[in-house]
């Protein structure tokens, strides 16, 4: 049966390295023009020691080798399968992503495992590094979502990507699916993988990425450079801030906290100026009241000058 077919059926296939029912784990990895990265990917997919139970690769529209590398993959290993959406022509960023997400997850029935996880096609990482982030969740069950930290690979060696303790990192973020489910899953607008863990901590569960050698992730692309520049991205990120509801002081703070990575000073200086210019021209922001006054608490405790909102022990 070919890999795509194999998709669209959306019955679940246990990985034979991992006993029945233990950690079931579904895997979507949402993908377009990963030609270059994605077997990279999928070697480090393969020599896990708890691998999930089906990992989907649903290519977005690519027009490069990427959709040949998954096929090739998912007839050589039953629990890998291949979804293939049409090209749109375009990259969609953000909400482009989460819907190739969605249209791969609406396949499954979230009630057959036990994670879910968004995963990147340009990434490598230990073949411990489900195992351990597993153990994580097990030994804390208030963990609703987690992922280790970050390297990027440049021409100067390795390169720690920042992001805060309190969040898991868009390009892989496992989710406890009971935690998923409660949050309403993934929103499809620019900032989704900040407006989730904040969600995560509204009610009541952790979010996290994790400091631990064996869940290194090596990013093999920079972050926000996959669409015309990393200095697009930095704009887009300032929209971004503003559309989740971010507190101008708070703003300001990643503003400054940006302009010391690369590309240096100019980097933080855009993604104030992404903000400012959506303020300005009145662009659209989360509707939710309740969110963004948790957001904008929470914030404030960040910077010492509001309590702390209530978060789990």
């Amino acid at each position: 049966m070919p890999p795509e077919a194999r998709a669209q059926e959306g019955t679940t296939i246990l990985s034979q390295a991992n006993p029945v029912g233990y950690r079931r784990s579904l895997v979507i990895s949402p993908v377009r023009n990963e030609a270059e990265y994605l077997q990279r990917t999928i070697d480090s997919m393969v020599a896990q020691t708890v691998r999930p139970a089906v990992w989907l690769i649903v290519d977005d529209g690519s027009t490069d080798a990427t959709p040949g590398i998954a096929a090739r993959a998912a007839e050589q290993h039953e629990w890998i399968r291949l979804y293939r959406r049409p090209d749109r022509g375009v990259r969609k960023l953000g909400g482009g992503v989460i819907e190739a997400f969605d249209e791969g997850l609406a396949l499954f029935d979230l009630t057959d495992f036990d994670y879910v996880c968004k995963l990147d096609g340009d990434l490598e990482f230990r073949p411990t590094y489900f195992e351990r982030l597993f153990e994580k969740f097990e030994a804390d069950p208030r963990l609703g979502t987690a992922s280790g930290k970050c390297w990027l690979v440049t021409d100067n060696g390795m390169q720690l990507e920042r992001t805060g303790d309190e969040f898991s990192l868009g390009a892989a973020k496992l989710y406890r699916v009971e935690c998923f489910r409660q949050i309403g899953g993934f929103v499809r607008k620019v900032m989704w993988d900040g407006i989730d863990c904040h969600r995560c901590r509204m009610l009541g569960w952790r979010a996290a990425s994790i400091h631990d050698a064996d869940l290194r992730i090596r990013h093999l692309r920079r972050m926000g450079s996959s669409h015309h520049s990393v200095l697009r991205g930095r704009l887009r990120w300032g929209y971004g801030q503003y559309f989740m509801g971010t507190h101008p002081l708070y703003a300001l703070a990643i503003t400054v906290y940006r302009m010391f990575e690369r590309p240096w000073i100019i980097g933080g200086l855009l993604i104030g100026l992404g903000y400012l210019g959506s303020w300005l021209r009145g662009a659209p922001r989360c509707n939710d009241f309740d969110f963004r006054r948790f957001l904008r608490r929470w914030q404030m405790a960040r910077l010492g000058l509001f309590r702390r909102p209530l978060e789990p022990e």
